[in-house]
């Protein structure tokens, strides 16, 4: 008998466990970070791609109003893994005051030095070449755990946003990287910037 009953205390010990651990990864999942943006309102546009779009009006104002996600294959990835390497590997950095003596100056890297903007800029136009659309390719403003600004270009896929980066060789999931999202183009709009709830504290937490 008092087997039987310890038996039964046993059982009822695991389940509660079981149940807490349950709960316990439920309530973890409720404060992980998507794996695609969740995009807000209208937001303002930074003042290098305001620069930036008065030498290049044409990119700045291509609309893509149904777009949809890139449909993320082996072949995508490894397209944007080696594009994102090629171009960190190229290109060397510079600052834009020793670049172009001005601060916050957006473009093309084309004298083989750039800061961040650069970099995703030019990646943006050679992935644009490979046949990605330039709606699935949205330049990205994030903020760095130091409190750094930061850019970025995410590639929107059916499997997630992606970022390719020019501090990290490896293309990852937004959600698996250390920023504080703030804002990127909106992907109908090359000329329109849009905020980035997700990019809230408490989701970003989640991914440190």
């Amino acid at each position: 008998m008092a087997s039987s009953l310890g038996l039964r205390r046993k059982a009822k010990g695991l389940g509660l466990a079981i149940a807490l651990i349950a709960f316990c990864s439920a309530a973890n999942s409720a404060y992980a970070a998507p794996a695609s943006m969740v995009i807000g309102g209208s937001t303002s546009q930074p003042i290098g791609h305001y620069d930036f779009c008065k030498i290049h009006a044409a990119e700045c104002s291509i609309r893509s109003p149904d777009s949809e996600p890139e449909q993320m294959t082996g072949k995508l990835l490894r397209e944007i893994s080696a594009v994102n390497l090629s171009v960190n590997t190229r290109v060397k950095p510079m600052s834009d005051m020793d670049n172009y003596g001005k601060e916050e100056w957006w473009a093309y890297p084309d004298n083989g030095f750039g800061d961040c903007e650069d970099y995703a800029l030019e990646k943006r136009r050679e992935l644009t070449s490979l046949g990605i659309a330039i709606a699935n390719l949205v330049m990205t403003v994030v903020r760095k755990p130091d409190g750094e600004g930061h850019a970025v270009l995410t590639v929107r896929t059916d499997k997630g946003d992606f970022i390719l980066d020019n501090l990290v060789d490896k293309v990852r999931l937004w959600n698996q990287t250390p920023y504080r999202y703030l804002k990127r183009q909106a992907s109908d709009d090359t000329g329109h910037w849009v905020s980035i709830l997700a990019g809230e504290e408490k989701l970003v937490s989640a991914v440190k």
